[in-house]
């Protein structure tokens, strides 16, 4: 501020001079408070009528002040008698004054105390800086207020106000003794949760800072927190504030290359004809008199003369000596960024002839953290019931942090600001890195699910990375419509809708297809612009978390994609009853989705999809290839069952034991209701969750498996009379669920009127279980509402808003 103040002054002065006006140009005015006779001559020579001054009066004598006819009135940049003295600014943000502004009064001879002649006031932010209300408030309407006071002047309506003393004080000046070894630069209110980071003692606080991912949050005595983003130590050297305690690698000795030397030759050139000094290796930039225009100019200099190195101004302050600039420089040019390394303690496998890495902890604002109560879950392999790692139980604790962190992203971060385009680049990429580790996110989904290498190569990854894919195309197509409404006569209206993000958004998925169900939801969540915050199952939860591993690495901005593995009744629960989460999207069952949809409406009423359970009929006539149906009966028996990983298994285990004991009860029932078991029906005799693939013919309607889902390898088989097609689909649709069905039949016809008459969310005619991304999918009745792919999904994950404009003709 002072500088630019310096360019300003200076700047003034020349456009005086240019115009005839008379310029002095004296060191000061008075000496030991006596007036300078040779400097107050030669101002009376001017013959001013009045003086306009900008807070400076406690250095201008007396003589001065009261020569013109209409005296002298001073700018200052408080609401007088408050914060009189030095420092003004500072002081009003220090205090927390939520009302600031400025005063333009008359001079005396005492310290800001002479009558007011007006006053202007502006609200101060919690967040305002000395930047941002200087800018936003005192210098323009200072300007404007200025030009009012010597216009009543001139017409003789100034006013002479007394300055109250209630109120009144005398700020000090602050001076560097005064203050702490350690500057801090960029304070902003922390409004969010306690971060987790290093904790370091500061004396006068009430409690220890912490250094965090976004610096140093400090702890005031009244509890709230401050957070830094730079520290400056008593040599000039500053940092960021992420990074006290830890080691400066920026800083490491370089050792340079013939033409880095040549370059290094040009900046000290640079240097020396910005600072006009003789520059070395300890020499300061700001030290030797640089201001905010000659920090433009250097990264400007070094772009033009250094093969187009682009720096930050923020490289500037942080590289005060010529030393670590050139440091920073030669970094740059080699394409070297001071950024952290992304870590993570990571699981490590030798499997599926690959060796393997992926994490364990929860993904809250691009980092994996342990939980909040530390405590963790076994995740098993269900080919053997092994453990294959240690897991992180999220919190109800975890979910408020992360949709915090989701909320920032959204309403503050680089997210909500990115062109539509750019979400889908990052998408895009996000897709080529999911294909790039393919074969590990397919070995992942093995051992952790169950599912068939081979079948988790093809769909449960292959269709996830179609999914971004698609996803990421639609991006930048999301657009309104105009309307014509009946116009205002005899003005003209114009009428249009916005299609925009919902916010934060919740989504929860099952444990079958883990990956896939997690595409599926958020590519288009995503798409729409929103920030997620998503519940694996957790029985299945390792190949969310190794794809929260590639968002970092495709560059998602923090907070964009969080992840919480842990129990439905904790994590899921608290995601239903968050009020900062506007929309949730779930997979499973019914029972548990009427819960989150109860949940859901009482505390927000939240936006909420529900793809629930299924009993999808298939319907068979006899006109079809019924030999190819009795083959595939046969075929059954012929199924490999074995260890997921081996590519001529057919048939995995199931996912967890739980599941497994209660498809075996499931097929109790069955037999106890009288249905016929062609085949399976029990657990293969093995280690592992193994469960023959079983059969039942002779199923009435009225059976608990004809009604109930067993979402498992378990086909009912129920007989209708040829040609009773009305009968038929009134059996298929005498259940309560919706979610998918299929007909097969040679004649056509036939079999769009059974499409037709379906009462279920997908029909297959012909084929059976064909999905494609740009295909929409979801169920009727108690399968659910709201559709997963296509264009239609993306509607989930919108609001519509509609703009009306009146305008003349």
């Amino acid at each position: 501020m002072k500088e630019l103040n310096k360019q300003r002054t200076a700047s003034g002065a020349v456009a005086a001079s240019e115009d005839g006006i008379p310029v002095f140009k004296y060191k000061r005015w008075q000496l030991k408070k006596q007036a300078l006779p040779e400097v107050v001559e030669a101002y009376k020579a001017v013959g001013a009528e009045l003086n306009v001054l900008p807070f400076c009066s406690q250095f201008i004598p007396m003589e001065v002040i009261n020569f013109p006819k209409n005296k002298s009135i001073i700018y200052h940049p408080s609401l007088l008698p408050r914060h009189r003295g030095a420092s003004a600014i500072n002081w009003t943000l220090m205090q927390g004054d939520k009302t600031g502004g400025f005063s333009i009064f008359w001079a005396d001879d005492g310290l800001d105390t002479g009558p007011l002649l007006l006053t202007r006031k502006c609200f101060v932010d919690p967040n305002d800086t000395v930047d941002t209300i200087y800018n936003r408030f005192l210098f323009p309407e200072g300007v404007k207020a200025m030009g009012e006071a010597v216009r009543l002047i001139s017409e003789g309506r100034a006013p002479v106000i007394k300055q109250p003393e209630e109120g009144a004080t005398y700020d000090p000046m602050l001076k560097k003794d005064k203050v702490q070894k350690v500057t801090m630069f960029g304070s902003r209110l922390w409004n969010r949760m306690e971060p987790r980071g290093n904790k370091v003692d500061i004396a006068g606080c009430s409690k220890q800072a912490i250094v965090h991912k976004y610096g140093m949050v400090i702890f005031g005595n009244d509890g709230k927190m401050v957070n830094v983003s730079q520290l400056q130590f008593e040599n000039g050297k500053m940092i960021q504030a992420s990074k006290y305690g830890k080691e400066d690698t920026s800083q490491a000795k370089i050792e340079f290359t013939p033409e880095e030397e040549a370059m290094i030759k040009t900046l000290k050139g640079v240097w020396g004809g910005i600072l006009n000094v003789d520059v070395d290796e300890s020499t300061d930039f700001f030290k030797c008199g640089a201001g905010s225009m000659d920090v433009v100019r250097l990264v400007e200099e070094v772009k033009e003369k250094c093969n187009g190195i682009s720096l930050q101004n923020e490289d500037v302050y942080m590289n005060t000596g010529f030393e670590d600039f050139v440091n920073c420089v030669i970094r740059r040019g080699r394409g070297i960024e001071d950024k952290e390394e992304f870590t993570y303690d990571a699981v490590k496998m030798h499997v599926n002839n690959m060796d393997i890495t992926f994490p364990h902890q929860c993904f809250i604002d691009n980092e994996f953290v342990d939980s909040s109560d530390a405590r963790v879950f076994d995740t098993i392999n269900p080919s053997d019931e092994s453990v294959i790692c240690k897991v992180s139980r999220g919190t109800p604790e975890d979910v408020n942090r992360a949709v915090e962190a989701a909320k920032v992203a959204f309403e503050e971060g680089e997210w909500g600001r990115m062109n539509a385009r750019d979400r889908g680049t990052l998408m895009f990429k996000l897709a080529d890195l999911m294909d790039e580790n393919k074969e590990e996110l397919a070995t992942i989904e093995s051992i952790d699910s169950g599912a068939v290498y081979t079948l988790a190569l093809k769909t449960h990854v292959g269709m996830s990375i179609d999914t971004f894919r698609y996803f990421a195309g639609w991006c930048d197509k999301i657009q309104g419509t105009t309307i014509p409404i009946n116009h205002a006569r005899p003005s003209r209206n114009l009428t249009y809708t916005k299609k925009e993000p919902i916010g934060v958004c919740g989504i929860v998925v099952p444990w079958n297809y883990p990956l896939m169900m997690l595409a599926w939801k958020m590519a288009a969540c995503l798409a729409a612009g929103n920030t997620v915050v998503l519940k694996p199952a957790q029985v299945t939860p390792l190949t969310a978390l190794k794809f929260a591993e590639l968002v970092v690495k495709a560059g998602f901005p923090p907070g964009v994609i969080n992840i919480l593995p842990g129990p439905g009744s904790s994590i899921g629960q608290a995601m239903s009853e968050h009020p900062d989460i506007r929309k949730l999207g779930f997979t499973g069952s019914t029972p548990i989705g009427k819960t989150i949809m109860e949940s859901c409406a009482k505390v927000n009423l939240k936006k909420v999809s529900l793809e629930l359970g299924g009993k999808s009929p298939l319907i068979i006539f006899n006109d079809c290839d019924l030999d190819k149906a009795v083959r595939m009966l046969a075929e059954i028996k012929k199924m490999k069952i074995g260890s997921p990983l081996d590519r001529s298994v057919d048939h995995g285990p199931q996912n967890h034991r739980a599941h497994l004991e209660k498809l075996l009860e499931y097929c109790e029932i069955g037999v106890k209701e009288g249905a016929t078991l062609v085949y399976g029906g029990k657990q293969v005799d093995r280690p592992g969750l193994f469960m023959e693939p079983t059969v039942f013919t002779d199923v009435e309607d009225h059976m608990m498996i004809a009604q109930e889902e067993s979402f498992g390898p378990v086909m009912i088989i129920s007989k209708f009379q040829d040609g009773d097609i009305e009968s038929v689909i009134q059996r298929a649709n005498a259940t309560e669920y919706g979610l998918a069905s299929g007909v097969f039949s040679k004649d056509i016809n036939k079999a769009m009127y059974v499409a037709d008459q379906i009462q279920a969310g997908t029909v297959f005619v012909n084929t059976y279980n064909k999905t494609d991304v740009a295909q929409p999918f979801g169920g009727f009745k108690q399968s659910g509402f709201g559709k997963d792919l296509g264009e239609e999904a993306l509607h989930e994950y919108l609001k519509i808003k509609s703009v009306t404009v009146e305008y003349g003709v």
